[in-house]
């Protein structure tokens, strides 16, 4: 008896601590400035192509490329279009490093322009030329650049409305272009392919009222999913909230095939951006409240894990492992308590458990970008109200 009374002992002294213990809250690292590219004005973002940074945006009434180093060092500067004028918005990079970039252009000279619209579409605040009426772009283009800062193509589509593409994918069979097209009811999303030769598909619109086309995946059996936000009814699948989030999955033959709506009750919800990996990464608004959401969703589109954070609201994820985001409040997970809206980067494991996180400086008002490479690492762009900064993580 004796004998088994201490071994009970002997096993609460080491079960009980265990079970009693609160998990060690995770310090919050601050991120290295590595260099500023330019005002906000003028800079749409950027992206990595071996270990050069490549900035884009619109400057001088044209879309513009340059590409930099890690110290900041110039290595080129292109002009993408001779137009009287040009947006570039997005851009992303295939295997072999060569650069997409997508924009728009005014319509080819002898084209018939449509009646433009009373609203001029420009949701992220691009810079437009003021000598050029914004419904005069109207034509999808696609430049293509390659790693040394030479001009591969340019391909355009004109269409029957003033437009602003928000995010292109590529992969070794051509690239996909989504964003916003407005029309005499209101603004609706859109789709459109490019193949390697470059042909365009026709374009596929999503919605028809108030729906927004913010991100884009291509998966390997030429299916697409389309991540953004919707205030009408899509394939059957009613608004229930004011706004939804929403997912929308694609044909290879360009047929909508199915809609997954994130809603909260009497708010709005958008998805900024969706990984290959489908992680996906937002905004919502409800009850005088703004936060960030951050879902991991299977390819049948099931949330396998999601969480929410209080945040000045667009939030970027990266691969199945990032997301980035103004933090405005404390996380449990985290020693973490922001005086001022600052930027957060936080870093998942597989199973969806923060497992790090860091911070860039105070003062930054907004997310641009989250780069990942093999060559460059981590790096994460914020714009404050005069310059456009890039942070990269400090060693662990």
């Amino acid at each position: 008896m004796k004998r088994f009374i201490a071994f009970v002992l002997l096993a609460l002294l080491v079960v009980t601590p265990v079970s009693q213990a609160a998990p060690k809250k995770i310090n919050v690292k601050p991120m290295q400035l590595l260099t500023t590219v330019g005002s906000p004005d003028e800079v749409s973002g950027a992206v990595v192509s071996g270990k050069s940074i490549i900035v884009f945006g619109t400057k001088s009434s044209k879309a513009y490329a340059r590409a930099i180093d890690v110290t900041g060092k110039e290595l080129w500067n292109l002009s993408l279009d001779q137009s009287a004028a040009s947006i570039a918005t997005a851009a992303a990079v295939d295997s072999a490093g060569n650069i997409w970039i997508t924009g728009a252009t005014p319509l080819a000279t002898g084209l018939v322009v449509p009646t433009p619209t009373a609203t001029p579409l420009n949701p992220d605040n691009a810079a437009i030329p003021p000598s050029v009426f914004v419904g005069n772009l109207q034509a999808i283009t696609i430049w293509k650049v390659s790693p040394a800062g030479a001009l591969i193509s340019t391909t355009s589509m004109p269409t029957s409305s003033v437009l602003f593409p928000t995010a292109i994918s590529v992969d070794k069979n051509g690239a996909s272009v989504v964003g916003i097209i407005a029309n005499s009811k209101g603004n609706a999303g859109f789709l459109v392919n490019l193949d390697l030769v470059g042909v365009f598909t026709k374009l596929l619109q999503i919605g028809s009222l108030s729906t927004t086309a913010d991100a884009v995946v291509r998966h390997p059996d030429g299916t697409l999913t389309v991540a953004g936000s919707s205030s009408e009814t899509l394939a059957g699948k009613k608004v229930a909230g004011i706004t939804d989030g929403v997912l929308v999955k694609v044909s290879k033959a360009l047929k909508i095939t199915s809609v997954v709506r994130s809603s909260v009750s009497k708010g709005k919800r958008i998805w900024n951006s969706a990984s290959s990996s489908l992680l996906l990464a937002g905004e919502v608004v409800a009850a005088g409240k703004t936060e960030s959401a951050v879902t991991k969703f299977s390819l049948a589109f099931a949330p396998t894990w999601t969480y929410r954070f209080a945040s000045t609201g667009p939030t970027l994820s990266a691969s199945s492992t990032y997301a980035f985001f103004i933090s405005t409040g404390a996380i449990t997970q985290l020693n973490w308590s922001p005086k001022s809206p600052t930027p957060l980067l936080l870093t998942f494991d597989s199973k969806g458990v923060i497992a790090a996180a860091d911070s860039g400086a105070a003062g930054q008002k907004e997310v641009l970008g989250l780069l990942i490479s093999k060559e460059v690492g981590v790096l994460a762009l914020t714009s404050s109200a005069e310059s456009v900064s890039i942070f990269t993580l400090l060693p662990r």
